[in-house]
C-alpha cells in the first residue's frame, strides 16, 4: 500500500455560517463531538478582543490600538469534545465573554479590517489540518474558502430572539423578548452591512432553515449532509 493509503483520514473542513442566534454554536459543537473533530468558535475570538479592550479601556473606534491588541491577544481555545474553553492569559473567560454587551462590542470590532486580519491568520492555522468544524459569519467565504462543506444556518428573527432569551434565562440574566428582537435585528444589519467580510449566503453553501427544528433534528440533518460529502468519524 502507498503512504497515502496508510495515512489516517484527515477529516473534512466544515464551515458553518449564519446570523446571530441561528444555532451555529450548538450545532457545530454537536457535529464536532459526533465526528471526533476539533471545534473552533471564531466568534469567541472577537468577543475576547472586545472583552480585553474593555478591560484595557480601549475605545472600540480605535482601530490601530484594537488591531495591535488582536495581533498580540494571549488567547487559547481548548476543546475537550464537550466544552470549548476560552483562555485569556490562561484565565478562563468562557462565561464572561458571553455577556450581551461583549457581543455588541464584538460585532463592532469585527468591522475593523486590522482586527479581522489579525484574527484571520489564527483562524486559518486552526483550520488548515482539517477534521474541524468552525462557525462564524465569514467562515466559508474568507476563513476556509475551500471547505468541503459550507453550511448556512438560518431561522426567523422571532425564533432566534426566543432562543437567545432562553439562553440568557438559563444563565440568570434578565432580558425581554422585545429587547432581544431589537438587538438581534441590529446585529443582523451590522453583520450583513459591514464593508469587510459581510455575512452572506454563498452560491455553494448548503442552506438549512432551522425554524421549528429542535437541536437533535438539526444535528441529524447536518450529519447526513456531512456524510454525503465523505465525513467519517475520526478515532
Amino acid at each position: 500500500m502507498s503512504t497515502q493509503e496508510n495515512a489516517p483520514p484527515r477529516g473534512l473542513q466544515i464551515a458553518i455560517d449564519g446570523p446571530a442566534a441561528s444555532g451555529k454554536g450548538t450545532v457545530a459543537r454537536a457535529v464536532a463531538a459526533a465526528l471526533g473533530y476539533t471545534y473552533v468558535d471564531t466568534g469567541t475570538l472577537y468577543r475576547a478582543v472586545a472583552f480585553q479592550a474593555a478591560r484595557a479601556g480601549i475605545d472600540l473606534e480605535d482601530e490601530v490600538a484594537l488591531s495591535r491588541l488582536a495581533a498580540e491577544l494571549p488567547v487559547r481555545l481548548h476543546w475537550d469534545g464537550v466544552r470549548l474553553a476560552v483562555l485569556l492569559d490562561e484565565q478562563d473567560v468562557s462565561s464572561a465573554i458571553r455577556a450581551e454587551s461583549v457581543g455588541q462590542g464584538a460585532s463592532k470590532v469585527a468591522t475593523l479590517p486590522g482586527v479581522r486580519q489579525a484574527l484571520l491568520d489564527l483562524q486559518q492555522r486552526l483550520g488548515q489540518a482539517g477534521g474541524v468544524v468552525m462557525d462564524g459569519r465569514d467562515i466559508g467565504s474568507v476563513v476556509m474558502p475551500d471547505a468541503e462543506l459550507k453550511i448556512y444556518l438560518d431561522a426567523s428573527l422571532e425564533e432566534r430572539a426566543q432562543r437567545r432569551l432562553l439562553e440568557l434565562q438559563r444563565r440568570g440574566i434578565e432580558a425581554t423578548f422585545e429587547q432581544l428582537c431589537r438587538e438581534v435585528a441590529a446585529r443582523d444589519a451590522q453583520d450583513s452591512g459591514r464593508a469587510v467580510a459581510p455575512l452572506r449566503v454563498l452560491p455553494d453553501s448548503w442552506r438549512l432553515d432551522t425554524t421549528g427544528m429542535n437541536p437533535e433534528q438539526v444535528l441529524q440533518a447536518v450529519l447526513e449532509e456531512a456524510r454525503t460529502r465523505g465525513a467519517q468519524e475520526l478515532v
